[in-house]
């Protein structure tokens, strides 16, 4: 019979369990730069790159260069992952873990993460309609949909962006914010403050502004909006992850709700 010592080798550890991550604290390998730069790399990268393409309309004399730009979020979206996953890549290595160490185990054997994730989806979704319901009356009251104006296209785009948002986009976006908030930040933000709930307002408060950038509009009602909209939603999402520390069946809770969302922004 195997000695406990022998069974306990036998078990997979889990790099990026909190046990895991407070030791490479204490052991400096997870500098305070890394959380804090990856935590808020979303909502600047997304302004930075619809600045970008707001500079490319004016280049081309578009009308409302920036209001144009701001339509086109789900294409350069996935340059923002590349940033972030190129950020996520260094960090792991200094840490002396691999970027797949963020996801964790995955299990689909008999579809358990697949059934696991369509229940934390039909957890988390009321959270995001209902939240976007009071926000809206909240704030513009119940017939004005005059905020509609900003997350709908002033004119189409083309077919092959159309047809990426709808298809690629989404595929890889929500791996990766799923990784950066959840995976990264959130624990090892936890492990450098010693307080969950310091780490959980920091990740929750950048986490949400990320979609005051999708687009980025100045208008303090709009912008309001949006991350009152978003808020309950993103929270719920931090809690089941600190509870179970499960990133797949998370990823697969947020596909229809960023496939939802390329529907209604790239559509209509």
């Amino acid at each position: 019979m195997p000695s406990a010592r022998e069974i306990e080798s036998t078990v997979p550890v889990l790099v990026n369990a909190r046990s895991q991550i407070e030791k490479r604290v204490a052991a400096g390998r997870i500098p305070w730069i890394g959380p804090l730069l990856l935590v808020t790399a979303r909502s600047i990268l997304l302004v930075v790159f619809q600045g970008l393409m707001a500079l490319l309309f004016i280049a081309l004399h578009r009308a409302s260069p920036w209001r144009a730009a701001g339509d086109w979020w789900a294409v350069y979206g996935t340059l923002v992952d590349i940033g972030c996953l190129i950020g996520l890549k260094y960090y792991t290595k200094r840490e002396g873990i691999r970027l797949r160490d963020l996801l964790g185990p995955i299990r689909m054997r008999r579809g358990h993460d697949l059934f696991l994730g369509l229940g934390f989806y039909l957890l988390a979704f009321p959270f995001f309609i209902g939240a976007s319901y009071f926000a809206r009356i909240l704030l513009y009251g119940p017939t004005d949909n005059s905020l509609f104006r900003y997350v709908l296209h002033m004119q189409p785009l083309p077919i092959w962006a159309t047809a990426y948002s709808l298809t690629l986009w989404w595929m890889i976006w929500s791996p990766t914010e799923e990784a950066t908030y959840n995976a990264y930040a959130l624990p090892r933000l936890q492990a450098l403050t010693g307080r969950t709930w310091v780490a959980f307002i920091l990740v929750g408060f950048w986490w949400t502004a990320q979609h005051c950038a999708i687009p980025f509009i100045l208008d303090g009602r709009f912008l309001l909006y949006r991350f009152l909209a978003f808020l309950p939603g993103v929270l719920v999402l931090m809690l089941i992850y600190l509870r179970t520390r499960r990133l797949a069946p998370l990823i697969i809770a947020h596909w229809p709700m960023d496939i939802a969302g390329a529907v209604i922004t790239s559509i209509f």
